[in-house]
């Protein structure tokens, strides 16, 4: 049984949250997954809807005025963030949500939701190694390594405000942990 109904997933790019995410949502089968909003462009293989909600920035402004976004911020150039009707039906229909959000995202959610709200940080074993991370994803420039890069300080600096920390040094341990610190004993 799942300790929380609402299970928020921040690192810094590169920790390993995506990959937290996808192995707890294999495991916990009746984990939905929250799909974020975004103005970013979508890339090749992208479905609307399964990997975010594509706006445009009119339309994500609206959001924001509207108040039909539980959280958003802007990161490298995009806005991304959680539309609350997502997350309010899915505790309408009692089932888990899954976020993976950036560190300022989980801790909006937990003041939305603070008695429904579990927020896990999956850390890097240090600087050097989750640079070696984005580096290997060979998805981004080293410009764009280092914006990312700059922003973990920050992110670290928030780590005290979530409630469990699991160091992402080895994959395997890295996995099993996250699974028992989302469920009940």
């Amino acid at each position: 049984m799942l300790l929380k109904k609402l299970i928020v997933l921040s690192a810094p790019s590169g920790g390993g949250k995506t990959t937290v995410a996808r192995h707890l949502l294999a495991v916990f089968p009746e984990l939905r997954f929250s799909v974020s909003a975004t103005t970013r462009p979508i890339r090749a293989g992208e479905v609307f809807g399964k990997d975010y909600f594509f706006l445009t920035k009119q339309e994500f402004e609206q959001k924001i005025a509207d108040g039909d976004l539980l959280e958003y911020e802007e990161i490298f150039g995009n806005l991304y963030g959680t539309l609350r009707s997502e997350t309010q039906r899915a505790l309408g229909e009692g089932r888990p949500m899954l976020f993976d959000v950036d560190v300022k995202g989980a801790l909006s959610i937990r003041r939305a939701f603070p008695d429904d709200s579990l927020l896990l940080f999956i850390a890097p074993p240090d600087a050097e190694t989750l640079k070696r991370r984005l580096q290997a994803r060979n998805t981004e420039s080293e410009e764009q390594i280092q914006i990312r890069l700059s922003r973990t300080e920050m992110e670290m600096q928030l780590i005290g405000e979530f409630d469990i920390i699991i160091v992402n040094d080895d994959l395997h341990k890295t996995l099993a942990e996250a699974e028992q610190a989302i469920t009940a004993e």
